[in-house]
């Protein structure tokens, strides 16, 4: 059913562009234009019609697919025959088609490259889609139906993915608030819908801001320490604004920001890191203090309306984690070793600033530029020497996808025919073992200013039997793009993003499912981690290394001692890098384990922050959360109390990661036995079912700690 696409609110989404020519528009009857939502893509495995698709159709397309939606679930809801599996539950999962494909591209170009004019129309539609969603999961008829076949299900003759959906159903229409009062579902109906619109204030303010707090630097001398590739990037980025003779650092939606690494100016450094940890609670415009402290009353008061004691509480039920003790413990366990090794960083970092006879205390903004000192001072290199060996697309072709055909047997193929959203969108097939087209794959490498932040997975088509359908997958990074006529040279933290986010796609590419409500990374949120995670692993395996890391120059591979030092440094800089992610999980968790009444007011949600912190024992002025609440764009908009899934699944992914080496790494054989076991199922099957079907055990915690170099000294 389309209960997904009426439920993704997701944050943003994007102007359509095509890198190609655009095809012929088909006319209707009168002449008119035809909006592409309302004909069948008649691109490859449906992929939207990128060149076609234009602001004005989104509109009348979300009007058409939630009408014709309503009218489907109505049907089934009022079906006069006995409710049976047919009717309901394959009936739910064939309604909404519309919707689906209107929804998927809205909602996953929205992320990519916005504009004003796309951006009032995801206002007007948030209030609405949630509307719709509670109009479905609150249809009390339609429940009854469900619950009927529920109370039955273990007298009729299903498969084990058919029991799966009916289970699935019914949990998600009790945890929508099915079994409310009338009144009460009123009132959930009022909460629900101020909750997406305060979503979408959320990351439109974000995004907003990001923009708006770019670095004007005035003098090029300030910029001692940048490449000449990446002063002249920011050049062209103050040309833009009009800003001749002047230089703009753009900003990442992280804390840190790259230019840290490299700026020798400490006050430069100062002035870009103060900006970055002020965005969104410095008044303004764009202050989002205020949308945090009703967004967070708003869910606690739902979570009690539902019967929880909190809105953590509520998400985590539904997650492997199950309780907010279980996923408090975790946190806990982890935070003392990662920032006592902090702590020993820090000390590190201080004796280099002190041994260069400099005066002053180590700060948030000293701590990648002197951590770079260090590295080099201890290994006898730094990060810069890497990257003249990571350009991007031959990391791409030469190593993701190498990893991936040398692993499942994948091949990739190029279409430079087929229209996209911007120009710098790639576009490939991918074929399966059998020569069979499995996938389309959307590379999406470079930021922008039109493009959120991050780096994210999504999905315009997904597998299903149901409807006889092949994925369409996209992935999206976020890496400055450099002056027209030069090399894309990634650092080694953006090259493991590309084969984590690649991670993701393989867990959509091989999805065998009969239901959509299944289909790939449809899995809970601390398990979807995992498979991109263990992907991660494969930009360091010997045989990948030496096939993608080649002078972008000379062609010639990497030597053997910059590989070793690489290896070498795996665990260096952990303690930084562990406590700033837990630190912002454990603010998730604090400001989502609140009552209603406990939450604080917009002017209190900064001092809330760190006194969570200094409570956990998490508060290093010189480590600040990798996310402060106020940008922390992941828990709104569908990682709410979910932050902490990245550690949670990395015990599952360092457990996984030494099943292969020790079953010999860069296998066929190995591969066909993730993606039978795991990567094929989807939500099919229970994830720790499935976890336990790959391993043939539960996971164990110590590769994990010996990974973040957590283990006892």
């Amino acid at each position: 059913m389309s209960l997904r696409a009426a439920a993704v609110l997701v944050t943003t989404f994007a102007m359509p562009m095509s890198a190609c020519a655009p095809a012929e528009e088909p006319e209707d009857s009168n002449g008119d234009d035809v909006n592409p939502f309302f004909v069948e893509s008649t691109l490859p495995l449906g992929m939207p019609h990128f060149d076609l698709i234009r602001n004005e159709h989104f509109l009348p397309a979300f009007e058409r697919g939630l009408e014709e939606h309503s009218a489907e679930v109505r049907e089934i809801a009022n079906n006069p025959e006995a409710p049976s599996f047919a009717n309901v539950f394959v009936a739910l999962e064939l309604s909404g088609r519309r919707l689906d494909r209107v929804s998927a591209t809205f909602f996953n170009l929205v992320s990519a490259n916005t504009n004003d004019e796309l951006e009032a129309v995801r206002t007007q539609m948030a209030p609405r889609l949630a509307a719709h969603t509670d109009e479905v999961r609150l249809n009390p008829e339609l429940f009854a139906r469900i619950e009927a076949i529920y109370g039955v299900r273990g007298e009729l003759d299903l498969s084990p993915e058919q029991r799966r959906l009916v289970e699935r159903y019914h949990t998600t229409f009790v945890r929508a608030g099915a079994m409310l009062s009338e009144a009460d579902k009123e009132r959930l109906r009022a909460m629900n819908a101020e909750i997406a619109e305060l979503g979408t204030r959320f990351s439109q303010n974000v995004l907003s801001e990001v923009n708006a707090s770019a670095v004007v630097v005035d003098a090029r001398e300030e910029l001692i320490g940048l490449s000449d590739a990446e002063i002249q990037t920011a050049a062209d980025a103050a040309t833009e604004r009009g800003l001749q003779g002047k230089y703009v650092l753009p900003l990442l939606n992280t804390s840190g920001q790259p230019p840290l690494v490299s700026l020798e100016n400490r006050a430069l450094r100062r002035r870009i890191q103060e900006t970055s940890l002020a965005r969104g609670s410095r008044g303004g415009e764009y202050d989002n203090r205020g949308v945090v402290s009703r967004m967070m009353g708003l869910r606690a008061e739902r979570a009690e309306l539902l019967g929880y004691p909190n809105h953590a509480a509520y998400i985590l039920e539904d997650q492997t984690a199950l309780t907010t003790d279980a996923v408090n413990r975790r946190l806990a366990e982890l935070t003392p070793p990662a920032v006592a090794n902090a702590r020993r960083e820090a000390a590190a970092l201080q004796n280099m600033i002190e041994r260069e006879g400099q005066d002053f205390e180590l700060e948030a903004w000293d701590w990648a530029h002197y951590t770079e000192k260090v590295r080099q001072a201890e290994f006898d290199f730094d990060e810069s020497q890497l990257r003249p060996y990571f350009e991007i697309w031959t990391v791409l072709e030469k190593g993701v996808f190498f990893a991936a055909n040398r692993l499942y047997g994948l091949t990739f193929t190029e279409r430079t025919d087929l229209p996209t959203y911007h120009p710098d969108v790639r576009v490939y097939e991918v074929y399966d073992l059998g020569g069979e087209l499995l996938a389309l794959f959307l590379a999406d490498c470079y930021a922008r200013s039109s493009k959120r932040g991050g780096a994210w997975m999504n999905s315009y088509v997904r597998q299903s039997r149901l409807f006889e359908e092949s994925p369409v997958i996209a992935n999206h990074l976020n890496v400055p793009k450099p002056p027209a006529g030069e090399p894309t040279l990634l650092t080694f933290d953006e090259v493991t993003t590309m084969f984590h986010e690649f991670g993701h796609a393989l867990h959509g590419f091989f999805s065998d499912v009969t239901y959509p409500y299944f289909a790939g990374t449809s899995v809970p949120r601390d398990f979807v981690e995992f498979p991109s995670q263990v992907n991660e692993m494969w930009a360091t395996w010997p045989e990948v290394l030496e096939s993608y890391a080649v002078h972008h120059e000379t062609g010639e591979p990497m030597p053997g001692d910059l590989v070793a030092k690489v290896l070498a440094t795996e665990t260096f800089n952990q303690g930084f890098a562990t406590t700033e992610y837990l630190a912002a999980s454990l603010v998730d968790q604090a400001f989502h384990q609140l009552t209603p009444d406990q939450v604080p007011d917009a002017a209190g949600v900064m001092a809330f922050e760190e006194n969570a912190l200094r409570a956990a024992g998490a508060q290093l002025p010189a480590v600040p959360p990798r996310y402060r609440v106020t940008y922390f764009s992941h828990i709104f908009s569908g990682y709410d109390a979910g932050y902490y899934s990245y550690i949670w699944a990395e015990v599952l992914d360092a457990d996984a990661v030494e099943w292969f080496k020790e079953n010999g790494g860069l296998l066929r054989e190995n591969g066909d036995h993730f993606r039978d076991a795991l990567l094929s199922r989807g939500g099919s099957v229970d994830a720790m079912a499935l976890y336990r079907g790959f391993r043939g055990r539960d996971a164990r915690v110590e590769p994990l700690l010996a990974r973040r170099g957590l283990v006892s000294r």
